[in-house]
């Protein structure tokens, strides 16, 4: 896998440079030019009213949330309020009870937009501009290596709500005649879950390529005791496959078992839950391997506690409805990871993702 410094510019290089290009690559650049633009709109509020509604303030306002942070959005918004005051006092025009009250909700809203966005710092348009960039990263490590023929891996990652970030993410190594990856599912979710996905997918993707496999997860949790997050634990599942053989390893991390469809038989198999405590809970903890064979027509599918946890309802249920998807939907070749995760239909309140491996017959 290629280093960060071999990468093509990012989204985040390409737009910072276009902004210089325009004369905008500073906050007080940015500033002052939708404060003017601001001036601009009471100019026209005041001599062509029929023309410039008191809503162009609002158009200012949504401008600034995308490319200002907090403090500058602060100025901005008190730039509004201040001429909408004068306006009012010199009577240069009328104000409806309406147009005062949006106006208050806007700026109470956007304001409460940036704090958030700055506590976790992503701070104007490089910011959101950023959270693209950073995706692309996590996207990047656990990008599959080219595998021989005869077999695929195929993964979804779905995200809580549809947002930008999810908590669970893959790391894979590239080593020769072997298919190794991970499946980790970060505490929480959304943003916040996402930013902590981000540097711990960093560290994991340099040390499952670099380390030989029994001591992946020992690594991984020593690394995440080191960071004293506030949600500081993680599950994971690490897979190693052997290509010739089909011969493969599992270890979890306080995760869920993989499911195994063993296709002469047509008999799919939940692994033996596996002894390991989530990643970052205690010191020197104790993985147990699990082993296996994939033979032709076989397939292994690793998931997330999302897509079969439904609150109130029993967990293994929804295992069970995860395996009889497989074998309704694998044993007949007729469908993907993504065609597993819709026949599932698991609620998404949490972030859900599952990998595929298959070898073919």
């Amino acid at each position: 896998m290629p280093h960060d410094s071999a990468r093509s510019p990012s989204v985040l290089d390409r737009a910072r440079g276009q902004l210089h290009r325009w004369g905008l690559g500073s906050q007080r650049a940015l500033t002052l030019v939708l404060v003017a633009m601001t001036a601009l709109a009471t100019f026209g509020l005041v001599v062509v009213p029929l023309w410039v509604p008191p809503s162009a303030y609002i158009l200012i306002e949504l401008l600034g949330a995308f490319l200002l942070r907090l403090r500058p959005m602060i100025v901005l918004c008190t730039a509004i309020v201040g001429q909408v005051l004068a306006i009012e006092l010199l009577d240069l025009s009328a104000f409806t009870p309406g147009i005062w009250l949006t106006q208050l909700i806007t700026v109470g809203a956007l304001l409460s937009f940036a704090t958030h966005r700055e506590g976790l710092g992503l701070q104007g348009a490089p910011g959101e501009l950023m959270l693209v960039d950073l995706r692309d990263r996590i996207a990047a490590h656990g990008q599959v290596p080219a595998l021989p023929a005869g077999w695929s891996v195929d993964t979804t990652l779905r995200p809580a709500h549809a947002e930008a970030f999810s908590g669970d993410f893959v790391v894979t190594a590239n080593r020769p005649g072997l298919l190794e990856l991970a499946l980790v599912d970060v505490s929480g979710k959304g943003q916040e879950a996402g930013v902590r996905s981000l540097q711990l997918s960093g560290a994991l993707a340099g040390m499952i390529g670099s380390l030989p496999a029994r001591d992946f997860l020992p690594a991984a949790n020593a690394y995440l005791l080191e960071r004293h997050w506030p949600e500081g634990f993680a599950t994971a599942v690490h897979l190693t496959v052997h290509l010739e053989t089909g011969l493969y390893t599992v270890a979890l991390a306080g995760h869920l078992p993989p499911v195994h469809l063993h296709a002469g038989s047509g008999k799919v198999e939940r692994l033996p839950q596996l002894r390991g405590p989530a990643l970052g809970v205690i010191e020197d903890p104790d993985y147990v391997t699990g082993t296996g064979r994939l033979g032709p027509g076989d397939s292994l599918v690793l998931y997330t506690d999302g897509l079969v946890e439904t609150p109130g309802r029993d967990l293994d249920l929804g295992i069970d409805r995860l395996m009889g998807a497989v074998e309704a939907l694998l044993t007949t070749r007729r469908g993907g990871a993504d065609d597993l995760l819709r026949a599932i239909a698991a609620p998404e309140g949490d972030d859900r993702a599952l990998v595929l491996v298959r070898r073919d017959g």
